[in-house]
């Protein structure tokens, strides 16, 4: 079992807080797509003859599209990879890109999950953002989109936005739980410094959520969801029973999987290789028959790390076993792990360490100082 990942690098616009690669001109939108369909060729040996179980088209915004552009990369998947017949294929898409035509021609070509970047359902947090669509356009593509057959849809939001009050948030929530999608991710704003918002916060003109109020927006968000029957599956991710993100999950459970595209990450177990990320310099490396990529070969103690971070973020824990029988690593060992379970950040069910929801809001540094250095 494995995974594709496809990133299109395109948007109508860009939103203020997105440092993802991409661009906003697409008059190479076309030429792009044989490139990926030309690097799926080329890399038709990655994976190692392992079916593909899960295609996932990321961006940037792959719901730009055409159904001709779409063809050119399916083709070449089914071309040159062996694909399972109960194959999960996510798109990422904006609501003012899901018209029922639009919806439509996507059943037919084999999507099957959606993935729409909601972010708000309030029109002033949108306009600060520079997101195309408006409130009401996201509560109409959920519904046109069930119309159109998807019974497997994401939605991501954004919570602790400078300014955004407790209510604020929960106006956000209230209808996305109303629209009762299959799975909901949603993201702390990260300020990024190559964004608008990068150098706004750089002049002064904005000043970043406060590490509690960010806090009090998880915890509530986690409060309301699981009152309403979705599980906290990953510290980002909460789905209906059954509708975890096969594909996402993968990366948690180091599935392999390859990344196509201008700045797609590619991991075959042995090492992880990244592309450029420069659409021209991409398309003429591709067009040359070389994959622009660098490559990072794998350390034990890179696995553990990796190991340690993703499993920990999960609601199937991190197991100590597998850390012991596979590296010969016992965790537990110095002591740090004692005393995070101490401070109720960790608990220990049989050979499996998991988060405490007080855990969840340190996630990261509890990793970080659970990382080893050979």
């Amino acid at each position: 079992m494995a995974g594709i990942y496809i990133h299109i690098p395109f948007c109508k616009q860009a939103c203020h807080y997105c440092d993802f690669h991409f661009s906003t001109s697409q008059s190479h939108r076309t030429a792009m797509c044989v490139a990926i369909a030309k690097e799926l060729a080329l890399e038709s040996k990655y994976l190692q003859g392992e079916q593909i179980s899960t295609l996932y088209w990321g961006g940037g915004t792959p719901s730009l599209l055409t159904e001709a552009e779409l063809q050119i990369i399916l083709d070449s998947v089914y071309k040159h990879f062996s694909v399972e017949e109960n194959l999960e294929q996510t798109l990422e898409a904006n609501p003012d890109d899901l018209s029922k035509e639009k919806l439509i021609l996507l059943r037919s070509l084999g999507f099957n999950r959606l993935s729409i970047g909601i972010q708000s359902f309030d029109d002033e947090v949108l306009k600060f953002f520079n997101r195309a669509h408006s409130a009401n356009e996201a509560l109409n593509c959920v519904e046109l989109a069930r119309d159109s057959g998807f019974n497997n849809i994401s939605i991501d939001l954004i919570y602790a936005i400078p300014g955004q009050s407790l209510d604020d948030w929960k106006k956000t929530i209230e209808p996305a739980v109303a629209l009762q999608p299959e799975h909901i991710s949603a993201y702390s704003l990260t300020i990024e410094e190559k964004t608008v918002f990068g150098n706004w916060n750089k002049k002064g003109k904005l000043k970043p959520a406060e590490e509690n109020d960010a806090a009090l927006h998880f915890t509530t968000l986690m409060d309301v969801l699981e009152k309403n029957g979705y599980e906290h599956y990953e510290i980002s991710n909460f789905c209906k029973p059954g509708f975890y993100s096969r594909h996402n999950s993968s990366y948690w459970k180091q599935t392999y999987y390859l990344g196509v595209g201008p700045s797609a990450h590619s991991y075959n177990g042995v090492s992880r290789q990244a592309n450029v990320s420069n659409n021209s310099l991409y398309q003429k490396s591709i067009e040359a028959g070389t994959i622009p990529s660098e490559i990072e070969l794998l350390t034990r103690e890179n696995k553990i790390n990796e190991y340690i971070f993703t499993t920990l973020r999960t609601a199937w824990g991190c197991d100590l076993s597998y850390l012991k029988e596979n590296y010969g690593y016992d965790l537990v060992s110095n002591g740090i792990v004692q005393k995070m379970k101490d401070q109720d950040w960790l608990i220990q069910h049989g050979t499996i360490l998991f988060l405490t929801r007080k855990g969840k809001l340190l996630a990261d540094q509890i990793a970080a100082d659970l990382f080893i250095s050979d």
